[in-house]
């Protein structure tokens, strides 16, 4: 173990190691011992980070240096009803957030698609890739590559699929640049977000390729075109994680009682908005599923880092000739997970227990909820841009005054 001086405390952080035990980190003790070295170095009050009741031996496997915990405040919407392949039923949806007025506009859309009879979810596909890059002399020798691959698919998924219990391929995309040959590995991850295995099952396969091709090719494991933690294009095409639909008619009438708009005005605000997600080249054409996926993700324990692929979102809207409105979101790289990472901590795995999804078998549920609860908050927050509340609203509800009692 190591730890600080008071002469580096008053120094600055420069040269400060942070304490650990090889033997075991994560223990009351060792947290204490680093929350003193951070309070001494900066001079920083952390009672609050260490405040909640959590045992640090929760934490292994999660997070390094663990010093105690981030407390963001949970709320919950609904009702929501769904009428889903896997989730079906009315959900009270747990939101963590720090976002004023978030909650109460999630909730306001819940209720107004319940009132209209739900909202129908449908899951389209689903994988999870690895992309790895081979590199040859030429473009010929990597066009070969390209068909020596596929000729040999049986083998490389006989690999690939070895070394887990959950993890399957799928198939494999190719594109070529130059010399560059890249390859896009399609699985199939159970009720994991499966970035980690698909890691360890695409390595075994590319190990596998490099020695059996004969040219015995250099590879690196991603060549970005898997595009982890980032959006792209090719994921809202091909999807990444699982595509996801959620749909529902809106009654003119309800739409009106509840939310003071018509169906008229709504699909005349819907072009423009359409017309100015075209003109910035936005990562979809909806207003704002970045907010509710990610006080979900940090309620349920999902990596909120996924929020950068996961937020990405294609609406499709009809103005029906009864008056009605038809309302879609899809979600094209929804990547969210029941097992694994941060989904059995204490509070989160209490989260996922509030929607029925701890736990193994539950994952396709969890992301119809996702989208479900997408289209609410599309729909909440579009009345409020049109019925001219939207500000209001937040003044009211989402103003945290510094000194303010």
């Amino acid at each position: 173990m190591s730890g600080t001086s008071s002469a580096a405390a008053t120094d600055g952080a420069a040269g400060v190691r942070i304490p650990r035990d090889r033997e075991d980190d994560y223990t009351p003790a060792m947290a204490d011992r680093r929350r003193a070295m951070l309070t001494g170095l900066t001079g920083a009050d952390l009672s609050g980070v260490a405040g909640a009741p959590f045992d640090p031996a929760l934490a292994r496997g999660n997070v390094e240096n663990f010093i105690g915990v981030a407390q963001v405040p949970i709320g919950v919407a609904g009702p929501l009803r769904i009428h889903g392949e896997h989730a079906r039923g009315d959900f009270i949806v747990p939101l963590a957030t720090t976002e004023g007025a978030l909650v109460a506009s999630y909730s306001r859309g819940m209720r107004l698609l319940t009132g209209c009879g739900g909202v129908t979810t449908t899951i389209v596909e689903e994988s999870m890739q690895r992309g790895p890059v081979f590199s040859f002399a030429t473009a010929a020798a990597a066009r070969d590559f390209g068909a020596w691959v596929t000729g040999r698919f049986g083998e490389i998924k006989r690999v690939a699929d070895g070394t887990s219990h959950h993890a399957r391929l799928r198939d494999i995309d190719q594109f070529q640049v130059g010399p560059l040959r890249y390859l896009r590995l399609n699985f199939t991850t159970g009720d994991a977000a499966g970035q980690n295995m698909t890691s360890r099952a695409t390595a075994a396969a590319c190990e596998w390729i490099a020695a059996h091709h004969p040219a015995r090719p250099a590879y690196l494991l991603s060549g970005n075109i898997d595009t982890d933690k980032k959006h792209s294009h090719i994921n809202t095409l091909l999807t990444r994680g699982r595509r996801v639909v959620a749909e529902a008619v809106l009654s003119r009438t309800a739409l009106r009682a509840a939310m003071g708009v018509d169906t008229a005005e709504l699909f005349r605000w819907r072009q423009a908005a359409a017309t100015g997600t075209l003109l910035a080249g936005a990562a979809g054409n909806g207003a704002h599923a970045a907010n509710g996926l990610a006080a979900l993700f940090i309620a349920t324990g999902q990596d909120a880092a996924n929020v950068a692929e996961s937020h990405a979102s294609l609406t499709y809207t009809q103005l029906l000739d009864s008056g009605d409105y038809y309302w879609s979101v899809t979600l094209p790289a929804l990547i969210v997970a029941t097992c694994g990472g941060g989904t059995a901590l204490p509070t989160q795995r209490e989260c996922l227990a509030l929607l029925g999804c701890a736990g193994p078998g539950h994952a396709r549920k969890l992301a119809e909820i996702c989208a479900a609860t997408v289209l609410a908050g599309e729909i909440s927050l579009a009345a409020a841009v049109v019925h001219g509340d939207w500000v209001s609203a937040h003044e009211r509800l989402g103003r945290n005054r510094p000194g303010a009692g």
